[in-house]
């Protein structure tokens, strides 16, 4: 690994890993629309033996319409290859709960099913007394249902989480996730959940599991739960550019959320991932060249804001690997960056 704490991979990414552990939204599609070239490049990495295994926080869906979705998308897939926040959020409740206990969901027909068959007993109210709850993102989610979820928890219910993400990206933009709702809750009762999602290693043991993967590619597009959740792992993390994360977020990426791998989209699984080298005090990606002037970024012999290249939608890969190596650096240093600093294309 290199000082900027990015992988170098001299072969092709399909051919170097034992299976793909690949987030859904942000990765593969954006609410109902695909991700550009996502299912050409997950066809071509399967051709080459690549197997993948779909994880998702979103646990609104049972994992064959999960499937069904990804089909719909050109990504043909069966219920088996997905794993779902709301399967490792049961497994994380039976941990604390016996067969049979009394839960309330709070949540989709992904999570209720989930629920059911690990053997538990549905609940629809607070009066029916449940012994936990356990919440999961829910377009159909309402005032109602937090109400009951507050009346169970101050009576002294358990309180789990499916995930606790903040939003989740739709074709619009982006729209609040179940960490919004969860924080309704926790802000009326005062009492935290026990979370299962990512970055929780657990879904990711799960699902590398599924193919026997002792080297498995964690792929995402956020760094506050792929990428901090393949390091809880131990697995090394792809972060792609389709989703919620920006190349600026990334610059200024927490230590335990910086990726080990960057690139623009999922075609990157068809090339080596070159890492940035650092030669007299400046790193070198490729032609791309950045480093951190007193607390500023500068990229390319140029300043700091330069369009770099307006022919692409975003600065290209070198660029941002070159850019994140320097400002990771300078950050670990103790140098104060300022973000200003960050081109325009990055943002």
């Amino acid at each position: 690994m290199s000082p900027g704490h990015l992988l170098e991979i001299d072969a092709p990414l399909r051919e170097c890993f034992s299976a793909a552990l690949s987030d859904m939204d942000g990765v593969l599609f954006r609410g109902n629309t695909p991700v550009e070239q996502a299912a050409d490049a997950v066809a071509a990495a399967r051709e080459y033996g690549l197997e993948f295994v779909f994880v998702t926080n979103n646990a609104s869906r049972p994992p064959d319409l999960a499937a069904a979705k990804l089909g719909s998308m050109r990504i043909p897939a069966k219920s088996g290859d997905v794993v779902t926040a709301a399967e490792a959020g049961v497994k994380l409740m039976a941990e604390d709960m016996e067969p049979g206990a009394r839960v309330l969901v709070v949540g989709g027909n992904g999570l209720t099913g989930a629920v059911t068959g690990a053997g538990f007993e549905l609940v629809a109210a607070a009066s029916e007394l449940p012994q936990a709850v356990i919440q999961g993102w829910s377009p159909a989610l309402t005032w109602r249902d937090l109400e009951e979820a507050c009346y169970a928890i101050e009576a002294g219910a358990a309180y789990y989480a499916t995930n606790l993400d903040r939003n989740i990206p739709t074709e619009s933009g982006l729209a609040p996730g179940n960490g919004a709702m969860v924080q309704a809750v926790v802000l009326t009762t005062g009492v935290r959940p026990k979370a299962s999602g990512k970055p929780d290693p657990l879904i990711f043991r799960l699902a590398a599991s599924r193919r026997g993967a002792g080297n498995p590619l964690v792929i995402g597009d956020r760094l506050d739960t792929d990428m901090a959740g393949a390091k809880n792992a131990g697995y090394v993390g792809l972060l792609v550019l389709t989703g919620v994360t920006s190349a600026a977020d990334v610059l200024t990426a927490a230590p335990h959320e910086r990726p080990q791998l960057i690139a623009r989209d999922l075609t990157a699984l068809a090339r080596p991932h070159a890492a940035p080298v650092q030669r007299e005090g400046r790193w070198i990606c490729g032609e791309a060249v950045a480093w951190v002037d007193g607390n500023r970024l500068a990229v390319n012999d140029g300043p700091a804001g330069e369009e770099l290249d307006p022919a692409l939608d975003g600065p290209s890969n070198e660029v941002v690997r070159a850019a994140a190596a320097a400002v990771w650096e300078a950050m670990d240093r103790g140098v104060i960056f300022d973000p200003a600093s960050i081109p325009n294309s990055f943002r």
